[in-house]
């Protein structure tokens, strides 16, 4: 009796992309702070793991970084990511020495309790933990208070005001988590600050995989690392306005589903490990989001889909609104627990991430016209 052929074709074989050399590149970038409006130093890490494989760079007035190939090229096509980093600033510090904080960017006040952060200041990185009342010392039998904004609070071992100044610290010094970059079960990268230096890492490794390919793209491709993301975009709508791209793909994080109390009936089903997602919006552009479709399934790479209603809520929407319109499109790396210290992605999902874009570049012409009605 023959065997019966299976209904269900074997998934392509994986093809990884991240080399040694390349991660060790993306461990020093997570590990490095770059909180929002204070990103330099991470920029100039980004910025030069980038220049062997670009012709030209930029940066502008607040810091947003930009690689540039075939400058001259009157077709501009962006592919962009996000630098920045949530955190925490100084706010208030009381006579006895103890510090109260207010988020830079969506910091998640229930994580800090026991935390250890570093604290910037002009005299360099000072050491504090986020204390919290030990389990003896809470009413027993009452309703436990939970960590906010109003009693979290920063213990430096100081114990005055004056010699918590005397280190340097004041208000406004920026405040970083010190958690570091790790590989867990050889399967996923974990850290602080992958939401979206994952993404600034895996656009500058498709620069390095079209100068390895020696790939020559008939337009100019700018590969576009902004700021100040977590505050509203900002980094993002002041480089769109510079540059005027005629395409824009933008990749950001987007949220694995698939760990306790989130709720797929309104969160969608989306996992690590299934690989890229692709977004439906009104400010993704459908004829591009076609062009990302067709290049991963003409390359077998699988992807995922996912719908936000009104914003996407990451740079596309900036790019997408800027400039009388820009055609974008959005590409998202799952990712759990977002806005942690222990983020974690699946080494798989960034290979593909990568080759979706670097396959759609390829599939880009010079002048493309991604309008509905022409």
């Amino acid at each position: 009796m023959a065997k019966k052929q299976s209904e269900t074709p074997e998934a392509p074989k994986h093809i990884a992309v991240v080399t040694d050399a390349s991660l060790a590149f993306f461990e020093k970038y997570i590990n490095n702070p770059s909180p929002t409006g204070f990103e330099w130093k991470g920029q100039e890490l980004w910025l030069e793991y980038l220049k062997p494989y670009i012709d030209d760079h930029y940066v502008d007035n607040y810091g947003t970084a930009v690689g540039i190939i075939n400058k001259d090229a009157p077709y501009k096509v962006v592919i962009e990511a996000h630098a920045d980093e949530i955190s925490w600033f100084v706010n208030y510090i009381t006579s006895d020495g103890l510090i109260y904080v207010i988020r830079n960017g969506g910091s998640d006040h229930q994580i800090a309790p026991s935390k250890r952060v570093d604290i910037h200041t002009d005299n360099g990185i000072v050491k504090a933990v986020f204390g919290w009342p030990a389990i003896h010392t809470r009413s027993a039998g009452e309703k436990e208070e939970a960590p906010t904004l109003k009693n979290i609070f920063l213990d430096c071992g100081c114990t005055s005001k004056e010699e918590v100044e005397k280190l340097g610290i004041h208000v406004g010094c920026v405040i970083t988590y010190e958690d570091e970059f790790m590989i867990l079960n050889n399967r996923y990268y974990v850290g602080r600050a992958l939401d979206n230096r994952a993404g600034g890492f895996m656009i500058a490794e498709v620069a390095r995989l079209l100068k390895e390919n020696k790939v020559t793209l008939p337009f100019g491709l700018y590969i576009v690392n902004a700021v100040q993301e977590e505050i509203g975009l900002r980094g993002a709508e002041m480089i769109a306005h510079h540059i005027k791209p005629n395409v824009a793909i933008v990749t950001d994080v987007t949220h694995d589903t698939q760990t306790p109390m989130i709720n797929k009936i309104t969160q969608g089903d989306l996992a690590c490990g299934r690989g890229p997602v692709v977004s439906y919006a009104p400010a993704v552009q459908n004829n591009l989001n076609k062009l990302l479709i067709e290049s991963a399934n003409k390359a077998g790479i699988p992807f995922q889909r996912q719908a936000s209603s009104r914003s996407t809520g990451t740079d596309t929407d900036a790019f997408a609104y800027s400039n009388d319109g820009v055609p974008s499109a959005l590409i998202s790396l799952p990712l759990r627990y977002m806005h942690t210290t222990v983020e974690m992605i699946h080494k798989e999902d960034v290979d593909n991430v990568i080759r979706l874009i670097y396959e759609t570049l390829l599939n880009i012409k010079a002048g493309q016209d991604f309008r509905y009605i022409k």
